[in-house]
């Protein structure tokens, strides 16, 4: 059997208000096509379809056309879970429809495997489905203590029984695997991911995932991993597209597992390359350095986080140059050299206002130096409240 685990879609996301929807398609377009390539029997989405629970009619519209043509050959079928990102009631109104067209969308916990018969392979698949599981949509509180180790030891304790509940399910004779959208302790994190737990109040532990699963496929963290446990393999497949500027250099991929009954599986992954990678650049030089990237076209298909080291502030028709000459550039932040020493030999409030000004914006903008406009502009503001003040 062939299973291809993806997780994090975030669609409708996007980043600094860009719209990242092209990219998203672009993965789904790609996700279908590995699928059809590998021969993939069915696709594991582990949580966090969507960005919120509110998502863009633009965003549901590309999910519901996508899933279409991932299983209009009815070869595949797609088993999806909630994340915390997701509105469970909202992303499972569709499940009857969705049945027909072989693909399980599971909202809230469940004590029961999903069990599914994969014709082509002519093997049958149980799993051990577990939708982000929170308080509120386990609707039960797990401790009266307000302390962060209690409620801590409490959640990992209830996320290993209810794993325990649902594998009684499982046969010797099956595929037997399991999924889930929480946080592992000692994953590694991404600024992309907001977090799910107070503190470290809603992690587990490795030890709290099934060993009784050949395959535990997990959601949230955004950067591809292994989880090391005693018993079993856990992994998250990370997010399709880079999310955060912390993710800048990573390489997003899916998983894929050939496994049969009672046996480990084979897993591989395989690189994706769908959408704009994040990049950052440290113009050092100044500007000049900037143009001379943007004339080599480095990057000239990424979004870029820009640092440029400078003596003078940026003007807003520099920025807006910058702009119209690459419009990946998502940050651009001016980094001035430090400040000399100021002399006290004359008593700061024995300078004139322009000087004054000068100073303040100084230390404001960590050594930028305003124009002639902006030095003029703000004393023409102290003037009109002045004579405001006189009236």
């Amino acid at each position: 059997m062939r299973v291809l685990h993806t997780a994090d879609w975030h669609l409708g996301r996007t980043l600094e208000g860009r719209s990242r929807i092209d990219e998203q398609a672009q993965f789904l377009t790609e996700l279908n096509d590995i699928v059809k390539e590998e021969k993939i029997d069915v696709v594991l989405m582990a949580g966090d379809v969507f960005d919120t629970v509110n998502p863009p009619a633009a965003a549901e519209q590309l999910f519901y056309e996508s899933m279409a043509k991932l299983t209009s050959d009815r070869n595949c079928k797609v088993v999806l879970i909630a994340g915390n990102h997701d509105n469970p009631d909202r992303l499972s109104a569709s499940g009857p429809l969705a049945g027909l067209h072989g693909i399980t969308i599971v909202g809230y916990p469940k004590l029961k495997p999903i069990e599914l018969h994969m014709d082509n392979c002519n093997q049958t698949l149980k799993i051990a489905a577990l939708p982000y599981p929170s308080e509120a949509r386990l609707n039960e509180v797990l401790t009266e203590s307000v302390q962060e180790e209690a409620l801590q030891s409490a959640y990992d304790h209830r996320i290993e029984a209810i794993f325990q509940q649902i594998c009684k399910g499982f046969d010797p004779t099956s595929v037997n695997l399991a999924m889930s959208h929480v946080y592992v302790a000692g994953g590694r994190e991404c600024d992309s991911e907001r977090p799910i737990q107070v503190g470290g109040a809603y992690t587990v532990s490795a030890n709290a995932l099934p060993a009784q699963a050949q395959y535990v496929a997990l959601g949230h963290l955004h950067r591809p991993q292994t989880i090391q446990r005693a018993n079993g393999i856990a992994r998250y497949s990370g997010s399709p597209l880079s999310y955060s500027f912390s993710e800048a250099g990573q390489s997003k991929s899916v998983t894929i597992l050939d496994v049969e009954p009672g046996k480990q599986p084979d897993i591989n992954e395989l690189l994706l390359s769908s959408g704009k990678p994040l990049v950052r650049w440290k113009a050092e030089e100044g500007l000049s350095q900037i143009y001379r990237w943007l004339d080599e076209e480095k990057d000239a298909n990424a979004w870029i986080d820009l640092e440029v080291h400078l003596k003078d502030a940026l003007s807003m028709e520099e920025i807006q140059r910058l702009r119209n000459a690459h419009p990946g550039f998502i940050h651009i932040r001016p980094v001035f050299k430090e400040l000399k020493p100021v002399s006290n030999e004359q008593r700061v409030s024995e300078l004139p206002i322009d000087q004054l000004f000068k100073r303040f914006y100084e230390r404001q903008t960590n050594g930028g130096i305003p124009d002639d406009k902006t030095i003029k502009l703000f004393l023409e503001m102290i003037q009109h409240e002045e004579g405001d003040a006189v009236k």
